[in-house]
């Protein structure tokens, strides 16, 4: 009781009530507010964006991704600070190293942007962003409140938690994506108040839309136990078209930051791309709600499951690179349902006798590449089978999930969210171990100089330089291990990061390693209480 107490669990459960509603109108106002961006010129706020986009002139269609193009790039270009919007991978970063803080004002202005070109058709989906919102108003709310930094990156999962609830209508989804994906474990500590903010989001949900899940679904049934060897290779041919879909963006994301236009331009030339595809299959306009039901319906044929595979996973690599608003789970889910789809046909043609129903085999394939995709293999399993309600097949969901996101993980090594930090030298899927080196700075355990000493061969400012590389109070305590495990220097003198002759302090190896096992320790005592 003592401990409880002393974490101040009870004000954690209640700011988790608060985060949790909180969150859970914001990913309501966030799916209306991309419907209102949607009405301008589709003139419906349904989500038959497909539709609605055929009967437009192909102007129309071409002009509108450009148009939202053209004022998410002035907006990022002149008053984003990272010149780009925020998602899942943002949320992740600020619970490993930021202690749950994200910038308030950069957030919301990120879902702005995020809604401007989801409503404006850029190919994206909008759970991501959603996520990153939640996460947004979580940080908001803690930095009010004296709370411990594992406390604050719990009521971070909290708002994510809430948020993926709220956007799919599926609490048990919520609660294990925020462990699975943010907190990247599952203590105890962190259960209560994920699942009060995930049954707080999907409360909110369902009072305002209804108890319907994001996609309406026939009851499907497996014909035959034989179609297992089916489903594993479906698998594999999921984790194929997750690979190649990740590598697309990763490629075109290269080529983008070569070859970029000023950046104001960039998000009106990638509409400009998207637009000009979207005039003969409208389908890869926007979030794809539509087109992802109607293969879970089985209403498309071979040729246009395969055609709007290939155009989307383009659509959303072009969207991606062009800075658009937008993440990456809606169109997992989009190219999984067109794969699976694909496959069934395929395999009905092989043995009609024992193949079950096409839209059977997108939903699992739906599952299947998003799982991969994401490296979220429990938590879209969940989402799926909350929109099925079988366990039978939850079971067939498991198998090809778990071939698919194996063999992605061979290949490509990271999920898309890991990517995005690797390139920001954030090498998070490597363990806690990593989230310590990155988040201790060198300023909270040096000896700083009562008054600076000026040396008169300061140290250098590139750290791949062979003798005493510069090392600044805003370092993290991994860069300073590596320095000097590297140049044998003992103590290490810390420099003044404007004035490099200056040096204000020491750090000594043995008080460092002491910081850095002292928050490994804690790290393990909080992922396993």
């Amino acid at each position: 009781m003592g401990v409880f107490l002393a974490d101040r669990r009870i004000l954690v459960w209640a700011l988790s009530l608060a985060v949790g509603i909180l969150a859970g109108y914001a990913t309501l106002g966030f799916r209306l507010a991309i419907e209102g961006v949607e009405f301008f010129w589709l003139e419906t706020m349904a989500e038959k964006t497909a539709t609605a986009a055929r009967a437009l002139p192909w102007w129309v269609i071409l002009s509108a991704p450009a148009t939202a193009g053209l004022i998410v790039g002035i907006c990022l270009d002149r008053w984003s600070s990272h010149k780009r919007t925020y998602g899942v991978a943002d949320t992740i970063e600020a619970s490993a190293v930021r202690d749950g803080h994200i910038p308030f004002r950069q957030g919301l202005l990120s879902a702005l942007l995020t809604v401007i070109s989801l409503g404006g058709g850029a190919s994206a989906g909008r759970e991501g962003p959603a996520v990153h919102l939640g996460a947004t108003l979580a940080s908001g709310i803690t930095r009010h409140f004296a709370l411990k930094p594992e406390a604050r990156r719990i009521l971070l999962s909290v708002g994510v938690a809430a948020a993926v609830s709220a956007s799919f209508n599926a609490p048990l989804a919520g609660v294990l994506f925020a462990h699975e994906i943010v907190l990247t474990h599952y203590a105890l500590r962190a259960f209560v108040p994920t699942t009060i903010g995930a049954v707080a989001g999907t409360v909110i949900t369902r009072i305002h839309l209804g108890d319907t899940p994001a996609f309406t679904l026939p009851s499907y049934e497996i014909t035959s136990y034989l179609e297992f060897p089916a489903f594993a290779l479906l698998g594999i041919v999921c984790a194929l078209i997750a690979i190649s879909f990740l590598t697309s963006i990763f490629t075109f994301e290269k080529i983008a930051n070569k070859w970029a236009p000023p950046l104001w331009a960039r998000p009106m030339l990638g509409g400009l791309a998207v637009g000009a595809m979207a005039i003969s299959f409208p389908e890869i306009l926007g979030v794809g709600y539509e087109a992802t039901d109607n293969a879970l319906q089985g209403n498309y044929g071979l040729g246009m499951l395969i055609a709007l595979l290939l155009l989307k996973g383009l659509a959303t690599s072009i969207t991606l690179a062009a800075r658009f608003g937008g993440g990456i789970f809606t169109p997992s889910l989009y190219l999984g349902a067109m794969t699976g789809g694909a496959f069934g046909l395929i395999a009905a043609s092989f043995q009609p006798e024992l193949a079950s129903d096409q839209g059977l085999y997108a939903i699992i394939g739906m599952g299947a590449v998003s799982g991969a995709v994401l490296g979220a293999p429990i938590s879209t399993t969940l989402i799926v089978f909350e929109l099925i309600g079988s366990y039978e097949v939850t079971i067939a969901i498991l198998l090809a999930v778990s071939i698919a996101t194996a063999l992605t993980q061979a290949v490509i090594g990271k999920s898309f969210f890991h990517w995005q930090l690797q390139t920001r030298d954030l090498h998070l899927h490597e363990g806690p171990h990593r989230r310590i080196l990155l988040s201790l700075l060198v300023r909270d355990m040096m000896v700083w100089h009562t008054h600076p000493i000026v040396e008169d061969t300061p140290p250098v400012a590139d750290e791949k330089a062979p003798h005493n590389p510069a090392l600044h109070p805003n370092d993290n305590v991994g860069k300073a291990l590596a320095l000097m495990d590297r140049t044998d220097i003992d103590p290490y003198p810390i420099s003044h990061p404007e004035r490099p002759q200056e040096i204000i302090g020491e750090l000594s190896h043995k008080e460092a390693l002491k910081r850095f096992n002292h928050a490994l320790t804690l790290a393990t005592k909080e992922e396993h209480s």
